[in-house]
């Protein structure tokens, strides 16, 4: 809701936000990323970004590990185990200055929690399980918690290697009224497996080790969110629990966001609401309309929003182009073509509807892997995402127009509000160059507008009705603000 100001003054508008995933899958491994991103943040807050997802902090399997093969939750890169003290991303010295700096610029962290299952036991302990249709023993693993607990076979449901004869497979612990968690996604008929040992959030010692431990972290680090990492695959009333625990310690201020990845409208709006909207879900259907839209030859962007989130959960969706899973050459890749990357982000970016997230890998670039054949790419958008970002930031206020009425060319207006009157116009076209016949508001007749990007030279004269012409070059988008708005000396520059 917007805030009250003075007495007898109207509401004040919102200020728009934006969240940047701050990292991708090929990060340099030299323990220096938090140091990256503390240097980086005064620069992506004056770009418009306001909070930074980052990646699993907690100690992996190995030390190049990304945090999803994750060994230690209260190991923040302070111990010395699995080959190192820091994490792939850096020491906890250097994680705590990075929020520290992010705190004092008004930029707030949020952690990608992990808490599906566990990797890299440091012992194996003979269990009883069973395999796919075979029954046998499992040499299962034990891992060893610095802080708290030593987790045992019977704190899992399951796991994917036979220490004995190191067949792969999933196998199913067994125990006295131990099985797979009900409350979870029933693609497969039942979701809860992933990967690694799969914890049991029906055992008290795991749920209270875990809550335990987002209590800890809360209070240990000063992060303002949490990405929960696979929630498809473990327990939902575990997660409610989970959730009503950090509303209960720090309030409900926090932002949480899950990753629930899977193109089924029906099946994100049930969850959401069996979860109460306590928290939003990722956009991956409309991940998925960019990357038919990008694919198809003179596809119909009128249709981009259909069966997404952000269309009937707008108060819940978190939109996005790309992440570290979906970017080239990981699990779930999704091919979004460069030509389209800036009318997706514009698409996210400028209008009224959803939270969105910028990823790292299209502002700073992939850096890819030559040793294993994986090629790197530059920053997508022709390098002007964060003239994206911040036209958000500064112009994409008020009543929304849109011009949703030719299949290769959209667009749409923000007419602006008393407290940030500047407004936008935005077309875009995945064919021939364009141009739309658009309403910005009477209030900014005669005024003379250009494109912040700079790919449209011509410039705009708003008549008298509120109305201009606005172009777009072919298959590229054009974001139109007053010529002489405040904040355009910025754009080019960041």
């Amino acid at each position: 809701m917007a805030g009250q100001g003075a007495e007898g003054a109207e509401d004040k508008t919102p200020e728009n936000e934006t969240m940047m995933q701050a990292f991708e899958w090929y990060v340099p491994a030299d323990h220096k990323h938090w140091q990256r991103l503390r240097n980086a943040v005064p620069g992506l807050k004056a770009t418009g970004i306001d909070n930074m997802w980052v990646p699993p902090g907690c100690k992996a399997s190995s030390s190049q590990g990304n945090g999803y093969d994750i060994y230690d939750l209260y190991d923040l890169g302070e111990f010395d185990q699995k080959g190192s003290r820091p994490t792939k991303w850096g020491s906890k010295e250097d994680l705590m200055q990075l929020i520290e700096k992010a705190n004092e610029i008004g930029v707030g962290i949020y952690w990608d929690a992990v808490l599906n299952h566990k990797a890299a036991a440091d012992e194996t302990q003979k269990c009883l399980a069973v395999e796919v249709d075979p029954n046998g023993y499992n040499i299962y693993h034990v891992f060893r918690s610095v802080k708290l607990t030593v987790y045992r076979p019977y704190h899992f449901s399951g796991t994917d290697t036979n220490a004995k004869n190191q067949k792969n497979a999933i196998y199913r612990i067994e125990g006295n009224g131990k099985n797979w968690s009900q409350s979870v996604d029933k693609e497969k008929g039942n979701y809860d497996f992933l990967m690694y040992s799969d914890l049991d959030y029906n055992h008290p010692e795991v749920i209270s080790d875990v809550l335990n431990w987002g209590t800890w972290l809360g209070k240990e680090t000063g992060i303002k969110g949490i990405r929960f990492d696979a929630i498809k695959h473990f327990s939902e009333d575990f997660l409610r629990r989970f959730v009503e625990s950090l509303d209960t310690n720090f309030g409900t201020g926090w932002f949480l966001v899950g990753e629930f990845w899977k193109d089924s409208l029906p099946d994100m709006c049930a969850y959401l609401s069996r979860m109460a909207h306590k928290f939003s879900l990722f956009d991956a259907p409309l991940v998925y309309s960019f990357s038919q839209l990008s694919t198809t030859e003179d596809s119909d962007l009128r249709k981009v929003f259909d069966n997404t989130l952000v269309q009937v959960e707008p108060y819940n969706a978190v939109t996005l182009v790309m992440n570290h899973d979906t970017q080239p050459y990981q699990s779930l890749e999704v091919r979004i073509e460069p030509f389209f990357k800036p009318l997706a982000y514009a698409l996210i970016l400028l209008r009224q509807s959803g939270y969105p997230c910028v990823f790292y890998g299209d502002l700073y670039g992939i850096r890819g892997d030559p040793s294993h054949n994986i090629q790197a790419f530059p920053p997508s958008c022709g390098g002007k995402l964060p003239d994206l970002c911040l036209a958000r930031k500064l112009y994409a206020y008020g009543k929304q127009n849109d011009y949703f009425d030719y299949p290769t060319c959209i667009g749409w207006t923000r007419e602006g509000t008393a407290d940030y009157p500047y407004g936008l116009a935005c077309v875009l076209s995945n064919a021939r160059p364009g141009e739309k016949t658009m309403y910005v508001g009477y209030l900014h007749k005669g005024e003379v507008w250009t494109d912040v990007l700079g790919w449209e030279p011509s410039e705009v004269t708003i008549d008298e009705h509120g109305n201009g012409l606005f172009l777009c070059p072919g298959t590229s988008v054009a974001v139109w603000v007053k010529k002489d708005a405040p904040g355009r000396e910025r754009f080019g520059k960041l």
